[in-house]
């Protein structure tokens, strides 16, 4: 009884925040887990055992919203396994917007980016053709593997082509990039963003393989912009001692840390570290590891954070 109690109380204080409902564009952090979440299945490490015994309902999945209040107008980045709180969580932050949002992007076919998008369909909200916008092989993806062309065959969702660099306009005030990034392209390419407020850009790329691996320096991309979001999944290859770290390829953040050694204060204060896998120190707060990040000049990404477009 007492256990259930605390999960209610988490869940009436994620709620209960000093939520308010934002007046200029913003951009909100509605998840930074890693895709299979945490506590992660199966696992029974320390880094997991407490959380399976008192969960923390700020652990959710990567997810970014975008909202322009002056238009009414909300978008989420990623349709995680959370989508349904991460929806209502992102409605919060506007007076008197419908229950979904006004369009979802999809970075790439990894299960924590894309699953959510069962939840729109028939079993549960039935929604009536959502804007979903994806990038060509993604677009095939989805129209030709059930359970999702079903959602494109009952007009659940709505398919919106996008193509790589090539700007999107929302709304008079918002504009969204995508660009294109290597990762593991089993079922689709993969993506990062740029979001162009009236004010201010941001950077999302959740996932990459190692930044070498990419045409662009990010260095050159991090100077354009006054926020980014970069892949954290691991904080080094010491946490992944049961899995070959080959398989699994992305910039560990002590390897970012010190290819962004040079980077001015300015710069480096333009990183939020965002996309961590449950073994990642730096899911914790008073962590040695988070402190050494804060330490150096670079940001955490955490769930509630609010930011000026």
């Amino acid at each position: 009884m007492y256990r259930i109690l605390c999960m209610i109380s988490c869940i009436a204080m994620l709620f209960s925040q000093e939520i308010k409902p934002v007046k200029d564009v913003s951009l909100v952090i509605l998840g930074t887990v890693q895709d299979a979440g945490s506590p992660q299945i199966g696992c029974k490490k320390v880094c997991c055992k407490k959380v399976f015994k008192t969960p923390d309902q700020k652990r959710k999945v990567v997810s970014l919203g975008v909202l322009d209040p002056t238009e009414n107008k909300s978008y989420i980045f990623e349709a995680t396994p959370d989508f349904t709180t991460q929806t209502r969580h992102l409605n919060m932050y506007l007076k008197n917007h419908p229950e979904t949002p006004d369009g979802v992007f999809l970075t790439h076919a990894h299960i924590g980016h894309y699953t959510g998008l069962m939840y729109l369909g028939k079993e549960a909200m039935n929604a009536n053709a959502t804007p979903v916008y994806a990038m060509p092989k993604m677009e095939t993806f989805l129209k030709t593997n059930g359970p999702w062309s079903q959602l494109v065959k009952r007009k659940n969702i709505e398919l919106k082509p996008m193509k790589n660099k090539q700007e999107i306009r929302l709304t008079s005030h918002l504009r969204v990039t995508p660009l294109r990034v290597p990762h593991r392209d089993e079922y689709s390419e993969t993506v990062g963003y740029i979001i162009s407020g009236p004010k201010k850009r941001a950077l999302f790329i959740p996932d990459i393989d190692k930044w070498e691996k990419w045409a662009t320096p990010i260095e050159d991309v991090i100077k354009t912009v006054d926020y980014a979001f970069l892949d954290a999944t691991f904080f080094d290859g010491e946490e992944i001692n049961t899995r070959n770290i080959s398989e699994i390829p992305h910039p560990f953040v002590i390897e970012s840390m010190e290819r962004f050694r040079t980077l001015s204060k300015n710069e480096k204060m333009k990183v939020y570290f965002i996309h961590f896998n449950h073994t990642n120190p730096l899911l914790h707060s008073e962590s040695k590891q988070s402190k050494r990040v804060l330490n150096a000049g670079f940001n955490i990404a955490r769930m509630n954070d609010v930011f000026s477009l």
